[in-house]
């Protein structure tokens, strides 16, 4: 087998050592951070990035050798999928690694708005000990909307059962037969809205998904709704989000992503010249969303366990191996098959 030259962008301290082990077959240089025009090996074979690194047309166009696109996550909107068909340079993604993992993280997400955990926590830590005005409310008999039924969604479908609340699921392509499977009824997308004490999204970000929780959304749901995101940042219009809260009509939200959320992280590129004045407005959007007393942000996290990093670097190193014996796995690039 021939040796490739893999570049990987964003690999967790803790997994460096394994990642290496894994690709011991290959020549493997690992950077720290994201990639950029800057970081650039213009020798890379196989690229291996995080959803913090934009692989546009213009790195495609810069690194002349490359032969695959690897991305350690589900998500792959990161990737100009357009530009790597036209190259047929094959990305693989990782359909599989976190659905306990970030369900679970979507659940804490639940309690800990529904009753005001992380205000409860702050109060006394700022020596205040009481609980006046922390009075939460009971998941039972609640009605929770799951938007996107796969493998995330599911999972918290069942971690929910033992609460007693009535779980309802929407989804583009809805699978019956996991209705007889776990415990929730499909319905349409507009009565989840209306219904729904809970909203969980758990849905890929496209065209088609950009912003599918905006205004006209947040007016439709019920008054002191919850919202909980642990998918994409684009899902949900974040002035739309901004108002819900400011008005009272959302009444928390959970959030574990942000549109641009990649300007929250680096701020430094706010003074980069090519900086738009749609994108300062809203990253002041998301500060004024971080700061908000009745939300919880936390940086792209839900993804970030041992056991989740492992699944990831495994099923990346297969991607990589199963490309060399001829026939990449889960490349995105192709239609799936049924």
């Amino acid at each position: 087998m021939k040796k490739l030259n893999c570049a990987f962008y964003t690999v967790p301290p803790t997994m460096k050592r394994y990642l290496r082990g894994k690709m011991r077959d290959h020549k493997l240089t690992i950077y720290d951070g994201q990639l950029d025009s800057e970081n650039l090996d213009p020798n890379t074979e196989v690229l291996g990035v995080f959803v913090d690194s934009k692989v546009d047309k213009k790195i495609f166009k810069s690194l002349k050798k490359l032969k695959l696109v690897v991305t350690t996550s589900t998500g792959y909107d990161h990737v100009d999928l357009k530009e790597a068909k036209k190259r047929k340079i094959p990305v693989c993604n990782v359909p599989a690694y976190g659905e306990n993992t970030v369900a679970q993280y979507a659940l804490t997400f639940v309690l800990s708005l529904t009753r005001k955990f992380y205000r409860s926590i702050k109060r006394v830590k700022n020596g205040f000990y009481n609980y006046d005005g922390l009075e939460g409310i009971d998941l039972k008999d609640k009605t929770i909307g799951i938007i996107g039924t796969g493998h995330i969604g599911m999972h918290l479908v069942d971690m929910l059962e033992g609460f007693d609340s009535n779980i309802i699921g929407y989804d583009k392509f809805p699978n019956r037969q996991l209705e007889k499977e776990h415990n929730f009824s499909y319905t349409s997308l507009d009565k989840l809205l209306k219904t729904s004490d809970i909203i969980s999204l758990h849905v890929p970000l496209f065209p088609e998904t950009y912003h599918m929780i905006s205004k006209k959304e947040i007016k439709k749901m019920k008054k002191g709704v919850y919202i909980i995101n642990t998918a994409r940042g684009g899902l949900i219009d974040p002035e739309a989000l901004l108002w819900g809260l400011n008005n009272g009509h959302v009444a928390g939200a959970g959030l574990d992503v942000l549109e641009e959320e990649d300007l929250i992280a680096h701020q430094e590129k706010l003074l980069e010249k090519n900086i738009t004045s749609e994108q300062l407005k809203m990253t002041q959007v998301n500060e004024m969303i971080v700061e908000h007393e009745n939300t919880i942000v936390t940086p792209h996290n839900a993804f970030n366990s041992a056991g989740a990093l492992k699944r990831i670097i495994s099923t990346t190193a297969d991607n990589i191996k199963s490309y060399t014996a001829g026939e990449a796995q889960n490349d995105v690039t192709k239609p799936r098959k049924k």
